[in-house]
């Protein structure tokens, strides 16, 4: 029988090489969100400098997820066309011009199209991240793998909002986004430590380069566990995935119903947490604090979620991706409502912490969940362009996001803002309740070659993968 290149990996002890590759492809995307993060810290003192609506400041909020729409969708499919690593760097050039570009915009408008092409860049990278990551971790650590990475997510958003805590008062909004174009010259560490996916290349019939990169990765595993030989490979026990799978084979088939739950979630996870998040610190200026200790508010309650992603990369593998992504979505829907109470209501700053805390945990914890769920869901040939397109629709949820709160806020007030939110993720619920799967302790080529009638229990799924 014939050995694939997943095999080798899939039974490979998880060691140091596998940190590694975390901490150099985590980093790379704890600078994108570096700067998606930080016109949660800017969109007031922006509003204020352009003398801007309510309106038209959610449509300069929202130009970014315009271009990361676009991005998303693009690198997904030139990714399973040319490969993910070249994609990967080109996204983190783009991404650092249009953070530079932003930092000369002299009128909103400008400002508007350079947000556009730094959100296209942003786009690129985000899905291409995980579908990297998902393709090199073994089975019994992908999820909390993958989940561990999203939580640069949190530690950026934090890290934006004490940049701008220093920053934003002496220097302006300007040399924010200077300070976020610099680390885009990360992408050489990409390229001199970021292997192309072995997954890939054989999908492209490209096995000969599959199998040359897997030979370096098992030396380093084996110099970094000072082993002589590696487990034996064991065969495998599904069949392979078509090699000329691509994008619209995800509309047939067992892929149609997964691909349509991705874009669903993402869209309404994606709409009630950038609506609230972007606005987050113009609505805590809106009832009274100052541009300085809106932003160190909005950075006390981030910290809600560092533990969020924590136990959600726990979560995913102890109780499996389905549960743990409904129940971050509900606890998001409540928390949301409760932050939006004591918030209008000008209670204690304890108060506003606390909830805003718990608030912050459970969306934290949602990332980490789709960020390990959708790369899950679709074939290698595919994996790309699948979480391109759930990411392309997350990001229209996030371009209607910021302009539905610009025009509710003085229609209907935080209320209706905050009970936007919460509906938001109420549906995304609903969505993965009814039609979602659960992948935990399946291999990606065993998720790809089945139907979706996977009811076995996921402890029992994860037993077998063990015992063989």
């Amino acid at each position: 029988m014939k050995i694939h290149a997943s095999d080798r990996l899939e039974r490979l002890p998880l060691c140091g090489y596998h940190r590694f590759l975390l901490l150099i492809i985590g980093l790379a995307f704890f600078f994108d969100n570096l700067d998606l993060a930080m016109m949660t810290y800017l969109l007031g003192s922006i509003k204020t400098e352009f003398g801007l609506t309510t309106a038209e400041a959610g449509m300069l909020g929202s130009a970014s997820f315009v271009g990361m729409a676009i991005g998303a969708v693009c690198s997904g499919l030139f990714a399973d066309r040319f490969g993910r690593k070249p994609l990967f760097q080109i996204s983190m050039i783009v991404w650092g011009v249009g953070s530079y570009l932003c930092s000369t915009a002299t009128d909103p408008l400008m400002l508007g199209v350079y947000r556009f092409i730094l959100g296209i860049g942003m786009g690129m990278e985000l899905p291409l991240a995980q579908t990297l990551l998902s393709e090199f971790i073994p089975t019994k650590k992908r999820g909390k793998y993958l989940a561990l990475m999203d939580g640069n997510w949190p530690i950026a958003f934090i890290c934006a909002g004490l940049l701008s805590y220093m920053v934003l008062p002496s220097y302006g909004w300007r040399t924010m986004f200077e300070i976020g174009a610099v680390p885009a010259l990360f992408l050489f560490v990409v390229r001199r430590f970021v292997p192309e996916s072995p997954r890939w290349l054989e999908s492209q019939g490209r096995a000969d380069q599959a199998s040359a990169i897997v030979d370096r990765i098992e030396e380093n595993v084996k110099k970094r566990l000072k082993l002589t030989q590696l487990p034996p490979v064991l065969a495998r026990t599904v069949g392979s995935e078509p090699a000329s799978i691509g994008l619209r084979d995800l509309w047939t088939g067992v892929y149609r119903p997964r691909i349509l739950t991705a874009c669903a979630l993402w869209f309404f996870a994606l709409l009630g947490f950038y609506g609230l998040s972007t606005w987050l610190g113009a609505l805590l200026q809106q009832t009274g604090l100052d541009v300085t200790k809106s932003v160190l508010y909005t950075v006390y309650i981030s910290t809600g979620g560092i533990p969020g992603f924590l136990w959600a990369a726990w979560a995913v593998e102890r109780w499996g991706r389905k549960p743990t992504c409904i129940i971050t979505l509900i606890g998001g829907a409540l928390a949301v409502m409760a932050y939006g109470y004591v918030a209008m209501a000008s209670l204690s700053v304890p108060a506003l912490f606390a909830s805003g805390f718990l608030m912050q945990f459970f969306l934290f914890g949602m990332w980490a969940v789709l960020y390990t769920y959708t790369p899950e869901l679709f074939p290698t040939g595919a994996r790309a362009s699948g979480c391109g397109l759930s990411s392309t629709a997350g990001r229209l949820g996030s371009l209607i996001g910021p302009t539905t709160v610009g025009i509710i806020l003085p229609v209907a007030g935080q209320t209706g803002v905050f009970g936007l939110g919460a509906a938001c993720f109420v549906m995304a619920a609903l969505v993965v309740y009814k039609f979602g799967i659960e992948t935990r302790g399946r291999s990606l080529e065993e998720i790809a070659t089945q139907t979706d009638d996977m009811t076995t229990e996921p402890a029992l799924a994860g037993s077998r993968q063990q015992s063989t």
